[in-house]
């Protein structure tokens, strides 16, 4: 129950401002996101891609806060909301990945 409370609260707290893109930028760095997602969240060996996530907040808190798989929990003492916020205002600012079909390499391959 009260982890419930906490990911309502914290997707209140973003749901209520849209976080701050270029904060979010230096927090994923400062955090260590890159390290598994790659520094422009286009993934990598250790974590898929996150960037222009489909996620919404609420999900996006639940996963950071509860994950499955390889990825450490960040509880909200170490990622505060706020800061989880502009992290994910950050990743929706993140251009979504081409087609295959518009990467020339790609083409060359078919």
């Amino acid at each position: 129950m009260k982890f419930l409370l906490l990911v309502g609260a914290a997707a209140l707290a973003i749901a209520q401002g849209p976080g701050k893109p270029e904060n979010g930028k230096m927090l994923f760095i400062k955090d260590g996101c890159f390290e598994c997602h790659g520094y422009a969240g286009q993934g990598g060996v250790a974590g898929p891609r996150i960037a222009a996530t489909a996620l919404n907040a609420q999900a996006l808190m639940r996963y950071v806060r509860r994950p499955f798989g390889a990825m450490p929990a960040f509880t909200p003492k170490v990622l505060p909301d706020p800061e989880l916020a502009d992290i994910y205002a950050y990743l929706k600012s993140l251009p979504p990945a081409k087609p295959a079909k518009d990467i020339p390499l790609l083409k060359q391959l078919q």
